[in-house]
């Protein structure tokens, strides 16, 4: 470790903060180096959201749902090898979609740099876009721009949370009610929320402020908040450090949040106390996006090495038990979504870095078939399975 942190104390001193992107190509300077974007106007759809146009088909059971951050869109994939057009067609969200979710009407919640939209995935028809509350500054595209990140469902599905970074300063949780499609309450959480997670009872909503080191609980009922530093290798580096957490699941069985640290270290915080544990991991990769099986296996996705010791992109697949198979990626990839028999991992290519790609790569969590890639919309990187 001592190598590592003596190259990342360098890389602390010339950067600012984060995670960038380009086209696929291996990963050459932190997740703190700002990338310049230039200011997007806002389209007439931000001030007077204007459904679109439903389309003639019905979406089939299974299709995939990714949120394009390189474009303005989310796009529906069908995963099926066997089948010639694998893209059914794509739904104008709004710029720069991050993280989506979907309830149990097959209606789509997606947090873009404008608003929260709202899409109905049986018929892929925009019904909305709701605007933030919070202000955000100029509407922007990339890593850094301001506006909707992690998102999550309440388990009733009476509302949505989302994620808002607000570039210069702590981010904001905002609460929208699914029924009246309006926001209604607002929340301080930490810097740049890459991820939000609901409690198994609906009382506690985590936003993970990846610039902050920290996880924000905050209670549904009052507003009232704790946040708990999670750094298992220091704070050291601040912005400028690779060390921050990223996304966290919530194991259904007892509430804890695990939050996967560069394929080393799996910390397990209780939101409840604020203690945690912290377990070996073994990809040894910078590591982003995070999900949980139905089977109780934890997917983490290794986007790359971040100095010359670490090992390239990988799915890492660790049984409850905590022993783990480590599946190499080709590229970086940044999130995960499961099928629903546990047997299927799609990850996407999108990455909010450089060496980002167009895809979807379907793991096999059998071993049984070998990874092969899925055309899927432009840099893809939040995804369901409808």
């Amino acid at each position: 470790m001592n190598v590592r942190h003596a190259v990342l104390a360098l890389a602390a001193a010339a950067v600012l903060a984060g995670c960038a992107g380009g086209t696929r190509a291996a990963p050459a300077t932190p997740d703190s180096a700002p990338a310049a974007t230039a200011p997007v106007a806002p389209s007439p759809a931000a001030q007077s959201p204007a459904p679109s146009k439903p389309s003639a088909a019905v979406t089939p059971h299974g299709t995939l749902l990714v949120a394009d951050f390189g474009a303005d869109t989310v796009t529906f994939v069908d995963p099926d090898p066997g089948h010639d057009r694998r893209t059914l067609g794509s739904v104008e969200v709004g710029t720069a979609p991050y993280g989506l979710v979907v309830d149990d009407k097959g209606t789509a919640w997606v947090a873009t740099a404008e608003g929260v939209a709202v899409v109905d995935t049986a018929t892929r028809t925009r019904l909305a876009r709701i605007p933030y509350e919070t202000r955000t500054g100029p509407v922007t595209t990339g890593e850094y721009r301001g506006g909707g990140m992690g998102i999550a469902l309440a388990p009733d599905g009476r509302h949505v949370y989302v994620g808002v970074n607000v570039p210069g300063r702590d981010g904001v949780l905002e609460t929208i009610d699914t029924a009246t499609r309006e926001v209604t309450g607002t929340v301080p959480v930490g810097r740049r929320p890459f991820d939000v997670d609901v409690s198994p009872d609906g009382t506690e909503v985590y936003a993970t402020g990846h610039d902050s080191f920290d996880v924000t609980a905050v209670n549904t009922a009052g507003g009232r908040t704790r946040r708990y530093e999670v750094a298992p290798y220091g704070t050291e580096g601040g912005l400028g450090s690779w060390l921050k957490p990223h996304y966290a699941v919530v194991r259904p069985a007892d509430g804890k949040l695990l939050l996967p640290f560069e394929g080393e270290r799996l910390v397990v915080l209780d939101p409840r106390t604020g203690r945690s544990t912290t377990e070996r991991m073994t990809a040894n990769t910078h590591q982003h996006g995070a999900t949980l099986a139905p089977d109780g296996t934890l997917l983490v996705v290794g986007t790359g090495p971040i100095v010359s010791d670490d090992k390239g992109p990988s799915l890492t697949i660790r049984t409850p038990g905590g022993s783990e198979r480590v599946v190499p990626l080709d590229g970086p990839h940044e999130d995960v979504t499961v099928s629903a028999d546990s047997r299927t991992a799609y990850v996407t290519e999108g990455f909010t870095r450089d060496g980002y790609g167009n895809g979807i790569t379907v793991v096999d969590l059998t071993g049984r078939k070998r990874p092969f890639e899925l055309a899927a919309g432009s840099r893809p990187l939040g995804i369901a399975v409808l």
